[in-house]
């Protein structure tokens, strides 16, 4: 543990504890107004996150000699993170908590114990694991939705730009827009039906069932056949073997009036590949979104340049936005992924211009 020093602490010093003490105390807040919303395991959890986050707060407060009468506003991120919290699943709140949690300060502050570091370090992963399973229930939907937004963005915001750039009239290049949006956004429904739709088949193909059920009374118990059933399905012999011998002697002690059946086993593989018609309704309305912004420019009147500069500027800001919502939720930079989106976007606009220019000089 890290003791603070003995002589008098600096103005600055003072400022940096009553950050942190506010950031504390509204990164406490946060997890208790998650738990008020949470059953079980989960909310013991998140209660357990803000009684830590409580005993970092008691620390500043016993450094600053009390508590100040005046506080400063908690840092932007915190702020952030409570105003999703009011507003947004915790999913969400999760996400954004989890980027709180690494980019903790302690760690080269002589001031906080190492204790509190190793809590920060450790909030990390806790926060992590909350946000797994509603990651997972997400994925599905999220995957097919932010794709089929940024495909629409790219793919028209590309094919508007090169056949701009050939000097076509203003009407053709809104009509190959829309045209675009519609083949487009037709292609990627479909196509995300059939792919979400094959993947729940296969899934489903190696669920375990109970089609043996029937006849397990009828196994022999030192051979026990059904041990090979619970090895395949990645269990030690010795724990197979103990398995398959409780539930023969189940299937035995039952009523042979009617065929034996044992209570089905499920995974949650197909919470994570979601929806077929979900993933295809999702990936054609957010193509369809995210294709119809490169066109605004021209539905509204515009022409030339002035299209071109308006609709670069609309499509990079939609570009930057699902760039950083894939950031967040995936506990990543947001920052990081707007700006790759970005350059994927832009560089991709770019080639389709200069092949438009080269295009409609050679035409002429």
């Amino acid at each position: 543990m890290n003791d603070a020093p003995a002589r008098a602490p600096k103005v600055r010093d003072r400022r940096r504890w009553a950050k942190y003490l506010v950031n504390e105390r509204a990164e406490a807040a946060v997890y208790s107004g998650l738990a008020r919303r949470r059953e079980g395991e989960e909310r013991e959890i998140l209660l357990a996150l803000a009684a830590a986050e409580g005993r970092h707060e008691a620390h500043w407060v016993e450094l600053l000699g009390g508590e100040p009468t005046k506080l400063p506003r908690a840092s932007m991120s915190t702020r952030l993170l409570g105003w999703a919290a009011a507003r947004f699943g915790s999913i969400f709140v999760l996400a954004l908590a989890q980027n709180a949690e690494a980019r903790s300060p302690y760690d080269d502050d002589p001031h906080a114990t190492a204790e509190m570091s190793a809590d920060e370090k450790v909030h990390h992963e806790v926060v992590r694991g909350l946000a797994a399973k509603g990651r997972r229930r997400l994925s599905g939907t999220f995957r097919a939705s932010v794709f089929g937004a940024n495909d629409g963005l790219v793919s028209n915001l590309a094919l508007v730009m090169g056949i701009g750039a050939t000097g076509v009239a203003p009407q053709f290049v809104l009509f190959s827009g829309i045209a675009g949006l519609l083949a487009g956004a037709l292609s990627m429904g479909a196509g995300e039906f059939v792919s979400v739709r094959s993947q729940r088949e296969l899934l489903e193909s190696t669920e375990p069932n109970n089609d043996v059920d029937a006849v397990l009374p009828d196994l022999n118990l030192d051979a026990n056949e059904l041990a090979l059933v619970y090895r395949t399905r990645g269990m030690s012999e010795e724990d197979a073997l103990a398995r398959a011998g409780a539930e023969l002697q189940i299937a035995r002690r039952a009523d042979r009036s009617q065929p034996y059946r044992r209570p089905t086993e499920r995974s949650d593989s197909h919470d994570v590949v979601g929806s077929a018609i979900g993933a295809a309704s999702s990936s054609f309305l957010f193509f369809a979104s995210g294709a119809i912004i490169p066109v605004l420019p021209w539905i509204f009147g515009a022409e030339g340049l002035l299209a071109v500069v308006l609709a670069l500027l609309l499509v990079g800001v939609a570009l930057m936005a699902t760039g950083a919502a894939v950031g967040l939720l995936s506990g990543a930079p947001p920052l990081a992924r707007a700006l790759r989106q970005l350059a994927i976007g832009f560089g991709a606009a770019a080639i389709t211009y200069v092949l438009g220019l080269l295009f409609g000089v050679s035409a002429a």
